[in-house]
């Protein structure tokens, strides 16, 4: 295991979720570490595969105008997966192309057309200069793909046609290799649909409170009028079946929550609200065997159906340091919204759990949803190192990042999530 520098302890999956609800708004965080008190679950199934990626000679695999015809592979029968990506060895390497599936679904037989991985994934990741980051296990990513049950796929990978005629493309990264991912099978809780089983392992899933139960929860005096919206109902990682063995057993914190960057997980949303766990065992498991991440990298996800899910381990009351917003994850947390959403409207359940949970988490720390606040930048390609940005407590990815996430069409629904949190706040 690597050694992480920010405030961590060793505990196990069911002490994570015994942790005190919150600390007064403002206060910081309790990082007392707590001795584990169960065993962990076994492991659930689920496997990754990596498969080395070859050079394409045949003419229909070229790009016009492109020198080199990039790189590939075809493997009409592979073991069944449900997510796939493409990785390459250097974290600091960016791809300069386009990398495109296609895959045979399990149940039919059928191959799909040809679809987009986003390759412009670096801003999805640790902060320089942390741990996590400079670890040497971390590598250069896509976002991952959700395809569903497949049992066959083609992957190319092409750089991009130089804008100047002569001008040789750059070359593609090395190491360059497609991983399918397996996320196993769903738990046995049916959280999605509302069950709030628990077992001697912890909660599948953390009620909802009302608002007086969650300030009495969150140690306001009685009669006190804190800004703080109820929490909401949170499926918790016993819940979606996060395996906690592929984690680092450590927890990073920072010290407050001051903001939190909205994304879009651009997995795609060929997905039903009952695979919702699953795409989150594949993310969680790409995130850390494929792209060397500690743990999964958002705080928290929301499902098209409005359900809300506990990401990043360490206490969701908690300032748990995520790899959501590079340049800006200290302070912060990263909430998903599973799908892609540069061209679909994200679902108004989708859009009402944001403003539930972000008005629940900032309220814990004092946050103004509708106001601005502070940051420092850790370096980005928007913000160099050290320069403070005044940005919106609710933002999107690309307030601090030069990207096109969380989508233009989740953007653009941003304004409506601060109006409807600050109102859960009773502001």
């Amino acid at each position: 295991m690597r050694a992480f520098l920010a405030s961590a302890i060793g505990v196990t999956c069911a002490s994570a979720l015994v942790l005190p609800l919150a600390a007064p708004a403002g206060a910081a965080p309790d990082t007392t570490a707590r001795p584990a008190t169960a065993s962990e679950p076994a492991d659930p199934p689920g496997s990754t595969r990596s498969l080395a990626l070859t050079p394409l000679t045949a003419p229909s695999s070229r790009s016009a105008g492109a020198a080199d015809p990039g790189q590939g592979l075809s493997r009409p029968r592979v073991q069944p997966f449900s997510l796939v990506g493409v990785v390459w060895n250097d974290v600091n390497t960016e791809l300069h192309g386009t990398a495109q599936v296609r895959t045979r679904a399990t149940a039919t037989g059928r191959w799909s057309g040809w679809q987009d991985l986003e390759t412009h994934n670096a801003e999805h990741s640790a902060d320089a200069g942390t741990a996590e980051r400079d670890s040497g296990a971390a590598r250069g990513s896509t976002a991952p793909l959700w395809t569903g049950a497949s049992d066959g796929v083609e992957v190319r990978v092409v750089p991009e046609t130089p804008a100047t005629r002569g001008t040789s493309p750059l070359p593609l990264p090395a190491g360059l290799r497609l991983e399918l991912v397996d996320p196993g099978a769903a738990p046995e809780q049916n959280t999605a649909a509302g069950a709030d089983r628990t077992t001697a392992l912890g909660a599948a899933a953390l009620p909802a409170l009302s608002r007086t139960a969650t300030q009495a929860a969150a140690g306001f005096a009685p009669g006190a009028k804190p800004y703080i919206g109820p929490r909401p109902r949170i499926i918790t990682r016993k819940g979606w079946g996060a395996d906690e063995k592929l984690r680092e057993k450590s927890f990073a914190y920072t010290k407050s929550v001051k903001a939190a960057f909205i994304h879009h997980s651009a997995t795609g949303n060929n997905y039903t609200c009952s695979q919702a766990p699953s795409v989150l065992r594949g993310i969680y498991r790409y995130h850390v065997k494929s792209s060397g991440w500690r743990d999964i990298g958002y705080n928290f996800a929301v499902d098209k159906c409005g359900n809300i899910y506990e990401g990043r381990a360490g206490g969701v009351t908690k300032a748990v340091m995520g790899a959501h917003t590079l340049g800006f994850n200290t302070n912060t947390m990263g909430i998903a919204v599973l799908g892609t959403f540069t061209k679909s409207n994200p679902p108004a359940a989708a859009v009402t759990a944001v403003e539930k949970l972000t008005a629940w988490k900032l309220g814990l720390f004092g946050g103004n949803p509708k106001g601005k606040v502070t940051l420092v930048s850790a370096g980005s390609n928007k913000y160099k190192k050290g320069r403070k940005v005044k940005l919106n407590v609710i933002s999107g990815h690309r307030d601090g990042f030069a990207t096109e996430c969380p989508g233009a069409r989740l953007y653009k629904k941003l304004g409506t999530a601060r109006t409807g949190s600050a109102r859960l706040q009773g502001r």
